[in-house]
């Protein structure tokens, strides 16, 4: 029986193309130039050998997909001529193939043509075993990638593949140009700076130049493809300080025209609104604030290569353990001191589309007396009085670290007082989040290296199907010293039973299944020792009054339509 695909085959049917128009015509580069400060400092333009948000979010002003994600989350073309949908003929009936086809108006920012090899290299490029790909869920389903001519794209997928549109759409799964990348495959991929720091793309702006973890500079690209944008000539793209510096700078000072992720506390928001220069954009998507929890040993003693990747860890494995430290965890306060109205307590990983939110699990009520219980029980007791629970010569102690920023240092602190007061002894660590998410493999201060026990972050995925994201789940997206310590599953978590489902949900064509599925999934990862869910973010940027085009997008990168950014008044 051949499965169906109507709910995507009609959301994609309504995608007729980007049509963004702001009435706000003229020459290209008219507006002179535009100012945006990321706290967290991009360190490389290539996305594939980062998941740092900030890295592929720098990126997207001169890398793109074949299509995208709008600020309602609906798919887009944006270098082809339409969705593939079962309808139009760009599926097959059986779901294993799809077939996009490249405008013929795309050229590199260089001028040379943009054609089907650029693409099918892109996913060779992503899938190279030695190669360490950041993005390397999004091919999960690929078996191979044809080019019949230049402007045809064939993706082939090893089983039917209700859910296609993973593989080059949105940000995080861009297209790389042959010609400059050829050079870097597999473990070459880290070494080829010029590449990296300078890549040649199709969107409105190119790199003139990059200083990692400082400052790129952008100016427009003269091959754009539509007439009369960007409307910047210029792009200064400041990385660094932290997030009150970068929406003063916004709201209060005028010295930027956009800041991303004011991670600060509400009353510092009002504040700096009062400022009268700018305004706060916010909206909910699936980004979450959560602790990862290391599946593996991180132990300095074990050698460079065997920490994070030997597994098990000593007491982590243990479920009164992780559930108890979630059961001390106070999720409204949480809430209230870091996030008020752009916060909610959650305890999944995929809060949103609400409809893939599971509702299963309870979490709102703070637990201690619940939590020592549990431990004593399971037998972690505090045998010598010094505060910290024991079993088998084995003692509760825990590195904590996450990015430098001020809501999260007080989860931190707040977080320790309520583990010691259990009887887990917590050293808390803070690394600059321009290091923590810069995926530079030879750091030890990267969130995925893991050099900790637990660790603090948040992040979320482009679209509004959970697929992709889910497979950072899998086992073999553990990051290693193979994989230039690039992969998704930060918590090395790996259970065959969650694999198999993960599996079954890309082959499941009806909605309602994908959803029981896909809160399925979420749930064990989540009631199995993957990680610690702790609030619901919006996503929160500012932008100066006199900046318009903003479409705050929170289903795919916030740059994502800077091409119609353009300067009021001016």
């Amino acid at each position: 029986m051949k499965l169906k695909h109507a709910l995507w085959a009609s959301a994609a049917a309504l995608a007729a193309g980007p049509a963004f128009a702001d009435g706000h015509e003229g020459e290209r580069g008219r507006d002179g130039q535009v100012n945006i400060i990321y706290w967290q400092a991009p360190s490389t333009l290539n996305p594939f050998l980062s998941g740092g948000t900030k890295d592929v979010e720098a990126a997207s002003l001169v890398l793109e997909p074949l299509a995208r994600f709008d600020e309602t989350g609906t798919i887009q073309p944006w270098l082809v001529t339409e969705i593939p949908t079962v309808e139009n003929g760009g599926i097959n009936e059986d779901l294993t193939q799809i077939t996009w086809t490249l405008r013929d108006d795309i050229v590199w920012s260089d001028g040379t043509p943009f054609t089907s090899e650029d693409v099918a290299f892109t996913y060779e490029y992503c899938t190279h075993p030695e190669g360490g790909c950041a993005q390397a869920t999004k091919f999960e389903p690929v078996e191979s990638v044809e080019t019949p001519d230049a402007t045809t794209v064939v993706v082939n997928f090893r089983e039917p593949t209700p859910y296609p549109y993973t593989a080059f759409v949105g940000g995080e799964s861009p297209i790389l140009k042959k010609a400059q990348f050829e050079g870097c495959l597999g473990a070459a991929a880290s070494t080829c700076t010029e590449q990296n720091f300078g890549p040649i793309g199709t969107g409105p702006f190119v790199v003139t130049e990059f200083r990692t973890n400082d400052v790129i500079a952008f100016e427009a690209n003269p091959n754009f493809r539509e007439e009369g944008k960007p409307a910047f000539a210029a792009v200064n793209f400041k990385g660094g300080g932290d997030a009150e510096a970068a929406g003063r700078a916004v709201m209060q000072t005028g010295e930027f025209d956009y800041a991303w992720n004011l991670q600060l506390a509400p009353e510092v928001i009002q504040q700096m609104e009062a400022g009268g220069l700018g305004v706060p954009v916010a909206g909910f998507g699936p980004l979450v604030e959560r602790i990862m929890l290391n599946n593996t040993n991180p132990d300095p003693s074990l050698p460079p290569e065997e920490r994070s990747v030997v597994r098990p860890h000593p007491f982590l494995g243990d479920p009164a353990v992780y559930n108890a430290m979630s059961m001390a965890i106070d999720r409204p306060l949480l809430v209230e001191i870091g996030y008020g109205q752009a916060g909610r307590v959650t305890c999944n990983w995929v809060p949103a589309p609400e409809a893939f939110s599971s509702t299963s699990m309870t979490c709102d009520t703070q637990d201690l007396e619940g939590a020592k219980a549990m431990l004593e029980e399971a037998g972690w007791v505090d045998e010598n009085g010094d505060g910290v629970r024991e079993k088998d010569g084995v003692e509760l102690r825990v590195l904590y670290q996450t990015s430098t920023n001020a809501v999260r240092q007080d989860f931190q602190a707040l977080i320790k007082e309520w583990w010691e007061e259990i009887g887990i002894a917590t050293e808390l660590r803070n690394v600059n989040a321009s290091v923590f998410f810069g995926g530079d493999a030879g750091s030890p201060d990267t969130f995925e290296k893991f050099y900790a026990d637990v660790e603090m972050y948040a992040n979320t995925f482009n679209g509004t199907d959970p697929q992709a994201y889910l497979a950072r789940g899998l086992c073999d997206k553990a990051p290693t010293p193979a994989t230039q310590w690039q992969g998704e599953n930060i918590s090395r978590f790996c259970m065959e039973e969650y694999d198999a489902l993960w599996n079954e949900l890309s082959q499941t064509a009806d909605l309602s299944e994908r959803q029981r599925i896909a809160k399925e999934l979420n749930d064990m990862i989540v009631q199995n020792g993957g990680m610690i869910p702790l609030v619901h973010r919006g996503r929160l940027s500012a932008h100066a009054n006199s900046l318009g085009g903003i479409k705050l997008n929170v289903w795919d990168s916030e740059l994502w339509n800077i091409a119609d950014w353009y300067r009021i008044g001016e």
